[in-house]
């Protein structure tokens, strides 16, 4: 494989939204109206640039990555690995000598999510072009969000996990704050809150771990042999382990979201600019599951097999209470067409959930699969919001109705995403959620069929009432003449050209995987194998 500068793919694929953000950094802001217009041309063009060479990256890792190699638990079978000594401090109080690896490798499970952080934060670039005040920052901000998040997905040292899921919060703060909507300081906060509080019980158990075994290798740390005697975290089955279980699982949840800890969830997404909506739902809401798989299942794999019907419960509660949360938008407040997505967003996450605590091969892979396809699907949703946001300046679904009459390109597109999110045959969600379902089934028969199925049917009545309340019917007299004349770049009301840009990547992943899903399976079915076989054992042994 390729590499720049002694650099290999991950280090190149994870720091090059660095360097794109020192350029933008270093480019002058215009004096008067005509410069800035310039500079945040330049700004835009840059930021294509340097997330469409992270996507051609990300391409060149999935083609030479192969397919039969587990990793999860075996360090010689992860792919594209760099590891060098990071920081060797000697004789520290309480932890002895300290030593800390800058070590990245990938394998099938962190595998897609880096080729859909790839996609997402590059097709997301143009629904950026929407912004217009203080580019220089929001640009560079946007970048230093991308690396924090691709980072994380190649990080095989904790410390350095840790480290990247820290970077992340800081931007993701400020592009809320600043360039969101009303109630941006209220849901910023909120989001800060949320996030540093589960932080902190994931800091506490990375050094709990450290102290127990002297190393923060998380290939390391998933054989049990490698804990010290004697050591908090020694042993099978005691207390402690199940304590440090549930610190990192709810510091992982709250990411997720997953009930109870959602409600930062809906106030985001309204409140932040649209390519945040769909960065926040698209890549940041899958880092607490990966979190989960590559550190919780693995490391303490008897609290898992201790909370597993736990953690499926909560599944279950998240599809229910996601999917009536969304459909109570038609019925009270504003019926704001953005807050119902974001509440499908927390549904569509606990089938991921309901996946992972099957511990199964349908199950799990059925999850990786849904956390891609939820990330291609609702970064369409979002967008769609964001287009209609824009030209009319209200996401109330009452306010529209026969857009189909005015908009139909937009129509075919909104029409694809909202079928996608349904789980329609010849889309890409249809297959993952199939793959759940035969996996939660197995492992919890009753609570599938009660749970999963309901949210279902839920789920295609509030997409679908959407749908019709926004695109059939007699078109709203108001929407007859231009959407807004202040507004004299919109020289159409349908879709423009940057517009399309992101949409049509989106659309054709969805439909093509909807079809050939064996591209994404294929290349996680060996570390989910290895996983399961990891994990498995214990289920069996506690019960």
């Amino acid at each position: 494989m390729f590499s720049f500068l002694g650099l290999g793919p991950l280090s190149l694929i994870t720091f090059l939204p660095l360097l794109g953000m020192i350029v933008i950094l270093l480019i002058p802001a215009g004096k008067d109206e005509v410069a800035k217009q310039k500079s945040t041309n330049i700004y835009r063009w840059v930021t294509v640039g340097f997330t469409f060479v992270q996507l051609l990256i990300a391409i060149g890792i999935y083609i030479n990555f192969n397919w039969s190699l587990p990793g999860v638990t075996d360090e010689s079978t992860m792919q594209f690995v760099e590891k060098v000594r990071w920081i060797d401090m000697k004789a520290l109080p309480i932890i002895g000598d300290l030593k800390i690896d800058y070590f990245m490798g990938i394998d099938g499970i962190s595998a897609p999510m880096v080729l859909l952080t790839a996609l997402v934060c590059f097709v997301a670039t143009f629904a950026s072009w929407s912004v217009n005040k203080m580019q220089k920052g929001y640009f560079a901000m946007y970048l230093l969000l991308d690396l924090g998040m691709m980072g994380l997905f190649c990080a095989l040292d904790f410390f350095l996990f840790f480290i990247f899921w820290e970077i992340m919060l800081l931007p993701m703060y400020f592009l809320i704050g600043i360039w969101g909507g009303p109630r941006r300081e209220y849901a910023a906060i909120k989001f800060f809150i949320y996030t540093f509080f589960g932080s902190v019980f994931i800091l506490l158990v990375m050094i709990g771990l450290y102290i127990s075994t002297g190393t923060f290798n998380l290939i390391e740390l998933t054989n049990p042999a490698v804990f010290k005697e004697g050591s908090i975290f020694a042993g099978i089955g005691t207390s402690w382990r199940y304590l440090a279980f549930v610190g990192l699982f709810v510091g992982f949840a709250i990411k997720v979201p997953t009930f109870p800890f959602h409600t930062w969830l809906p106030d985001a997404h309204v409140e932040a600019p649209t390519p945040i909506s769909v960065i926040l739902a698209g890549v940041l809401l899958k880092m607490g599951v990966y979190g989960m798989l590559r550190i919780c299942w693995p490391i303490f794999p008897d609290a898992f097999a201790y909370f597993q019907y736990a953690i499926a419960v909560i599944g279950i509660i998240g599809i229910i209470y996601g999917a009536l949360c969304a459909l109570g938008q038609h019925k009270i407040g504003n019926r704001d067409l953005k807050k119902m997505i974001a509440y499908s967003s927390i549904s569509h996450m606990g089938y991921v959930m309901l996946g992972v605590a099957a511990l199964n091969s349908q199950g799990v892979t059925g999850a990786i699969f849904q956390m891609f396809n939820h990330g291609t699907i609702t970064a369409m949703l979002f967008l769609v919001v964001g287009v209609i946001y824009d030209r009319a300046h209200t996401r109330c679904m009452d306010d529209f109705g026969g857009l189909a009459n005015k908009m139909p390109i937009y129509t075919g597109i909104m029409t694809i995403a909202f079928f996608a999110a349904i789980g329609l045959p010849g889309f890409s969600g249809f297959v993952s959620e199939v793959l759940v379902f035969i996996g939660g089934f197995k492992a919890f028969p009753v609570t599938t069929i009660f749970g999963a199925c309901l949210g279902v049917i839920i789920g295609a009545t509030y997409m679908l009432w959407a749908l019709q309340k926004v695109f059939f019917g007699k078109l709203n007299p108001k929407w007859e003449g231009p959407w807004d004349p202040t507004h004299t770049k919109y020289k159409t009301d349908d879709l423009k050209a940057v517009e399309l840009a992101a949409f049509i990547p989106l659309a054709i992943v969805v439909i093509f995987l909807g079809f050939q899903p064996g591209y994404i399976i294929g290349m996680m079915s060996t570390s989910v194998n290895e996983l399961i076989s990891a994990v498995s054992p214990y289920l069996t042994l506690l019960k």
